[in-house]
C-alpha cells in the first residue's frame, strides 16, 4: 500500500463515475466507480497515518561534553515498532 495504490484507486473510481457512459448489464458503473474511489482517499489516509505515525513518537538530545566531543542519545516510546535495520 502507498500513496501511488491511492492515486491510482482514487482516478480510476473517478473516471468510473464521472466519465464513462458504457453500461454492462447488471452492473451500475457509477456505484462502482464511487465505491473505488472511496477505497482510494481510505488507502490515501491509512498510508498518510502509518507514515507520520512513527515519526513523532520518539526524542533526540544531544549532548556537548567540556572536550568538544558529542553524544547523542535517542529515546523510543513504547508503542514504536523496533528500527529496522
Amino acid at each position: 500500500m502507498g500513496y501511488g495504490l491511492g492515486i491510482f484507486l482514487l482516478a480510476l473510481g473517478l473516471i468510473l463515475a464521472l466519465a464513462v457512459q458504457d453500461s454492462i448489464s447488471n452492473i451500475d458503473l457509477t456505484l462502482v466507480g464511487w465505491i473505488v474511489a472511496l477505497a482510494g482517499v481510505l488507502v490515501l489516509v491509512l498510508t498518510a497515518v502509518t507514515l507520520n505515525r512513527g515519526r513523532s513518537a520518539r526524542t533526540v538530545s544531544t549532548t556537548t561534553h567540556p572536550d568538544g566531543s558529542q553524544t547523542t542519545t535517542e529515546q523510543r516510546h513504547r508503542n514504536d515498532p523496533p528500527p529496522s535495520v
